[in-house]
């Protein structure tokens, strides 16, 4: 108990490491795990590949209900189709070009050939966006970005298991027919479970605020059982899930993310350190030739033409596919497909296991301190759009109005704008102004500037007007709605 307690304390400060370094994190518990196992200073020897790919697979489930959770349906949705071809044409094409250079380049046989492809062609949101924080990208970049890295887990995870069943591979069309299948199966599944999860918790007010996010985690982990069990994607099926009840106006929603997001990094911190535990690193010298050279070719062939060959019917700048081809960083998810062939008994899957791992340690190490740095000089990472209003929503059941608490960022276009000015609907007021700590009752002619809190209380008719009005303010100003501006997702 106290070796567990010491991990996660040095785990958390290396969250504050990471985010100076530019580094994404997973590499510091990679670390953490390759320390404690058999050939570091923890001398523990851990060997259960099963275990692993069971954990990994429940962590990977709270990363991607987080990832859905956070994901702005307003920057996506222009994005879909873009991000829909890099999760299917992309993989096919990266699977393609990096199987045949771990075939012909790095000598494998052609069953784990195809294995290392499909493995290593899913990219990482978390690590993509560990890198990304501190630099402002359009949002049609961050939408696209995001959405490929939730939808292309599920078409990796199906070629995974595929290409590890025993026997020869054959009838592909058979084989693109059960992946659309699933997907279709997942998708259905993941959007009417996140639709009656939303319209539900909506309608039925708990006693508790602290259990608003439980319940939306207990209904995304609902999606994702179902699809597995109908034959669908399981990981499609939390993915949009969670997009439905993150973007449905829960109450306690930024809590709700807030709490997701503490359960996701809980998740990875207790993913990466299990997966550098089953890292034997004396084994790791004989495959780094091979790990380098389908990682070269990854990186600088197989991304950019599944890039180019995804987004040029989008008529995408080649700026931005510059910057998204370099953006593929690789993270938890091809370490954690690497144990499928381990569990299956696929022959030389140890070694399988070892180059995936050198790939993403030392391609994360080369591509992520040098992300932020290259959309700079492509001219991408210094458009600043006006920040949302950061919106909460607390329901009054016996008085049938919502408190709503509202958060006004620093580059939002409420700044300078009266009380009077945001031409509330009736039924809704502001009734508080939190300022430098101080908490005051405005007038009409109030300011309101940037770092306010306000508390806004809407009866319910009016609720879901009031808060578009807000929205629509804080992204146009005071002559939001003449101008055009509206606070409707898009």
């Amino acid at each position: 108990m106290l070796l567990c307690s010491l991990v996660l304390l040095v785990a958390v400060a290396a969250v504050r490491v990471s985010s100076r370094s530019g580094l994404p994190s997973l590499l510091v518990y990679l670390g953490i795990g390759v320390a404690m196992g058999v050939d570091g200073i923890g001398h523990l020897s851990f060997s259960d590949a099963e275990l692993t790919q069971v954990i990994g697979y429940a962590a990977l489930v709270v990363i991607l209900a987080e990832g859905g959770l956070g994901t702005s349906w307003k920057e996506m949705k222009p994005a879909l189709p873009s991000a829909a071809a890099l999760a299917l044409v992309g993989v096919a094409v990266s699977v393609g070009v990096t199987a045949s250079a771990a075939h012909y380049l790095a000598g494998l046989e052609w069953r784990q050939a195809l294995i290392i492809g499909a493995v290593v062609s899913s990219t990482d949101a978390a690590a993509v966006f560990s890198v990304l924080r501190r630099v402002p990208l359009p949002s049609r970049i961050t939408g696209t970005l995001e959405a490929e890295s939730g939808f292309n887990d599920a078409p990796v995870v199906i070629l995974v298991l595929a290409f590890c069943t025993a026997g020869p591979i054959e009838h592909w069309y058979v084989l693109i027919g059960e992946i659309l299948l699933e997907l279709a199966i997942g998708a259905a599944i993941g959007l009417a479970v996140g639709w009656l999860g939303a319209v539900g918790l909506r309608h039925v007010a708990l006693p508790a605020s602290g259990l608003y996010p439980i319940a939306v985690l207990a209904i995304a982990t609902t999606a994702y059982a179902a699809g597995a069990m109908a034959h669908g994607s399981g990981f499609l099926a939390v993915y949009l899930c969670a997009l439905v009840l993150g973007n449905a106006k829960l109450p306690h929603a930024p809590a709700t993310r807030g709490f997701a997001e503490g359960l996701g990094w809980v998740a990875q911190i207790g993913m990466f350190v299990l997966l550098g535990l089953l890292v034997t690193p004396h084994e790791l010298a004989g495959d780094v030739l091979p790990a380098l050279v389908i990682g070269l070719v990854l990186t600088v062939v197989a991304r950019p033409l599944s890039v180019f060959v995804s987004l040029t019917p989008f008529k995408r700048p080649w700026r931005e596919q510059a910057l998204m081809s370099w953006a593929g960083l690789r993270g938890a998810v091809p370490i954690i497909l690497a144990t499928i062939p381990m569990v299956a008994g696929v022959r030389g899957s140890e070694r399988l296991f070892n180059i995936v791992f050198i790939l993403v340690v030392v391609y994360t190490l080369v591509q992520g301190p040098t992300l932020p740095w290259l959309a700079r000089r492509l001219g991408l990472g210094n458009q600043a759009e006006a920040a949302d209003l950061g919106v909460e929503s607390a329901p009054l059941e016996r008085l049938r109005g919502h408190l709503l608490s509202v958060a006004i960022p620093e580059t939002s276009r409420m700044h300078g704008v009266e009380v009077s000015e945001l031409r509330l609907p009736t039924g809704a007021a502001v009734t508080l102004v939190v300022r430098d700590g101080r908490s005051f009752v405005p007038t009409p002619s109030t300011l309101l500037q940037r770092g306010d809190e306000l508390l806004v209380v809407a009866t319910d008719p009016v609720r879901d007007s009031a808060e578009e009005r807000l929205r629509a303010v804080g992204r146009g100003g005071k002559l939001a709605g003449w101008l055009g501006t509206s606070g409707k997702e898009a």
